[in-house]
């Protein structure tokens, strides 16, 4: 999985529920995704953080691309997130998974990433191991290099996120890959949110943990039953 900005609870439960996870940190940069921006509540409204990059970069790998601190976007972020969650209950849980802003070593947007991902990893239990692509030197592209990387790790099945799917499929990747398709299907639980008429879902995993605090957040992204399923139909 590409590694995104402040992911939503399914990332953390995929993270959690697979045996080796690979951020694909040298796919493509591509404006306007998860890569660099998430949703968090502002006023019981779904408001967008997103990160600035230089423009320079746009189309290089995630890896490579820079962010732009010239646009003092993480004090932003950072006072975002204190005014709208203030009067949460778990609202220091939520600002310990996001101190690493201020580290202005964290240049590049991959690595911002990882690092945000490793602090939520830390706090939520998850002992998943982790590997970055870039750091694999296997080439190719789309399914061909997916079925390289597989083939690498020696791994026997991969679980894919349901968005993927039509992309395997057109890649025909069960015939041509020894490894069993596996797909995730993390279906969110409403919980309580402060000054929200109704439940918004798919918001930053921030949302969680401001809400429910790290232990809450765990039985969250942990559910009692699996969130892998087998693929139910012939792609």
């Amino acid at each position: 999985m590409q590694p995104t900005y402040m992911p939503w609870a399914g990332f953390l439960n995929l993270m959690a529920e697979v045996d080796l996870f690979i951020y694909l940190d040298d796919a493509q940069y591509e404006r306007a995704t998860w890569q660099n921006r998430n949703r968090v509540l502002v006023a019981g409204q779904p408001s967008w953080l997103t990160v600035p990059v230089l423009r320079d970069f746009l189309g290089a790998p995630i890896h490579q691309v820079r962010i732009d601190d010239q646009l003092l976007w993480r004090r932003k972020h950072a006072m975002l997130l204190q005014q709208a969650y203030a009067r949460h209950e778990f609202a220091t849980n939520m600002r310990e998974a996001v101190d690493v802003l201020g580290d202005m070593a964290l240049a590049r947007l991959a690595t911002l990433n990882i690092a945000i991902l490793d602090r939520l990893r830390d706090r939520l239990g998850i002992a998943t191991p982790t590997l970055r692509s870039s750091e694999l030197g296997i080439d190719g592209v789309r399914t061909d290099r997916l079925i390289a990387i597989l083939a690498h790790m020696g791994a026997t099945e991969y679980v894919t996120p349901p968005g993927a799917l039509e992309y395997l499929r057109k890649d025909d990747f069960v015939s041509r890959a020894p490894q069993r398709l596996l797909v995730h299907d993390f279906h969110p639980t409403p919980y309580p949110q402060r000054g929200a008429a109704s439940f918004v879902s798919h918001l930053s995993i921030l949302d969680v943990v401001a809400h429910l605090g790290w232990q809450g957040a765990s039985r969250y992204i942990h559910p009692s039953a699996p969130c892998v399923r087998e693929l139910q139909e012939q792609p």
